[in-house]
């Protein structure tokens, strides 16, 4: 994360030279176009791109910590992982589903969108499923129910 950080915060410092070095140019040069406000606008075009792409990238990052997060979360929510703390409410009545059942569950929607993206919802999804079935039939757990 600190390399992230670090990376971000060059692309900064970087960006506010280039912007910096393009009103120092047209300044020197009266405001006329000149090779040097060329070049200067040229970096600052650079310079502007690169820190974009450090942005993207730390994005992405955060992106991915809150979903590994939530993910974890949700594995210790359903697996009873988390023990009660103090002062909070004690977790409902439901029992805990295992952490393979969950990831079948996750698997299973995932394979649902993907055929409602693709326009198969209504059809597709007949071959893969049982309509009797209470969530999936690909699973054999769901089957005996």
């Amino acid at each position: 994360m600190d390399n992230i950080v670090d990376s971000l915060s060059s692309a900064y410092q970087e960006f506010i030279a280039a912007a910096a070095g393009v009103l120092e140019a047209k300044e020197s040069s009266g405001g006329q176009k000149t090779p040097a406000t060329d070049a200067a606008l040229e970096n600052f075009k650079q310079r502007w791109e690169l820190f974009r792409v450090a942005c993207d990238q730390a994005e992405e990052f955060v992106e991915s910590v809150k979903q590994r997060i939530g993910s974890e979360c949700l594995v210790d929510e359903a697996t009873g992982s988390v023990a009660a703390k103090p002062g909070q409410p004690v977790p409902s009545g439901l029992p805990p589903i295992s952490a393979v059942r969950l990831e079948q569950m996750s698997k299973a929607v995932r394979w649902l969108v993907i055929e409602l993206q693709q326009g198969s919802g209504a059809g597709g999804s007949a071959s893969h499923a049982s309509t009797n079935a209470p969530f999936d039939a690909r699973f054999t757990e769901d089957a005996a129910q």
